[in-house]
């Protein structure tokens, strides 16, 4: 794959390193899911669901933040590589904010007895998902790569907003879930194989959405060697260009050049 020097794709044995870190951990993370830690006293199996559930909330956060950061370094340096990190996490932190719904409907059918209530977390989660949405939509409004990446980032920057109020609203009004019970003073209020199978599930779900955001951004990376900008010719194609080029008339008579 050729790159234009400055934008070499990540290193494979990283994405190798990554990827097998990945099925590791989730492989312990099905065994301490399914096996170790005991159904909820109150909600039975369908707790089980936390082990995703949280993760993919946790991991989509985590993406937005890379948004965030990412969306910044454009606006400063206004490179496309950035904006590549950002497009990136953009559409792993979509995809799995969606994850999120799904499984938390999922979770909340046997548990509320409906899969969707007007519930504040769940109403500002559907929100972030819409501004995310939103964000890749105007990705592909223009022609003009920085155009898009340009009107990207601002919103990148302003919808991460959102992230903090779909955390805090269990906080700031009444809402169906509970409060947070892993980052709080003093010992977790859950038992100690769920919180191991809770966190092993954040770690794979961490590298997991590592791996493949290495693997986006690749093909993203490789995609902009025909688009940077205001990058110098080579001295010896400027060499090559200040030559004059003297033209010749070449005359045929009787099939013979003169």
């Amino acid at each position: 794959m050729a790159v234009e020097p400055g934008l070499r794709p990540p290193r494979v044995w990283l994405r190798r390193a990554v990827g097998l870190g990945a099925g590791v951990a989730t492989l312990a993370m099905l065994i301490l899911a399914l096996w170790v830690a005991p159904p909820d006293a109150v909600q039975g199996q369908p707790q089980r669901l936390m082990y995703l559930h949280v993760p993919a909330a946790w991991v989509a956060y985590l993406a937005f933040a890379t948004v965030l950061v990412a969306s910044l370094g454009y606006l400063w340096r206004r490179d496309l590589r950035w904006d590549a990190h950002a497009q990136a996490a953009a559409e792993l932190g979509a995809g799995l904010t969606a994850l999120t719904l799904v499984l938390g409907s999922l979770w909340g059918r046997p548990v509320w007895g409906v899969w969707w209530a007007w519930d504040p977390r769940l109403v500002s989660t559907a929100v972030l998902l819409l501004v995310y949405v939103g964000y890749l939509g105007v990705r592909g409004l223009s022609p003009d790569r920085h155009v898009n990446a340009r009107r990207a980032a601002v919103i990148g920057v302003l919808g991460f907003v959102e992230v903090p109020i779909v955390h805090f609203s269990v906080l700031w009004w009444r809402s169906l879930h509970q409060p947070p019970t892993v980052i709080q003073p003093g010992a977790p209020p859950i038992a100690a194989p769920m919180l191991a199978a809770l966190l092993t599930g954040v770690l794979a779900f961490t590298l997991l959405t590592g791996w493949v955001f290495l693997r986006r951004l690749d093909q993203l990376t490789a995609r902009l060697a025909p688009a940077v900008p205001n990058r110098p010719a080579p001295a010896a194609v400027d060499a090559l260009a200040a030559i004059p080029v003297a033209s010749k008339t070449i005359h045929v008579k009787n099939g013979a050049p003169r």
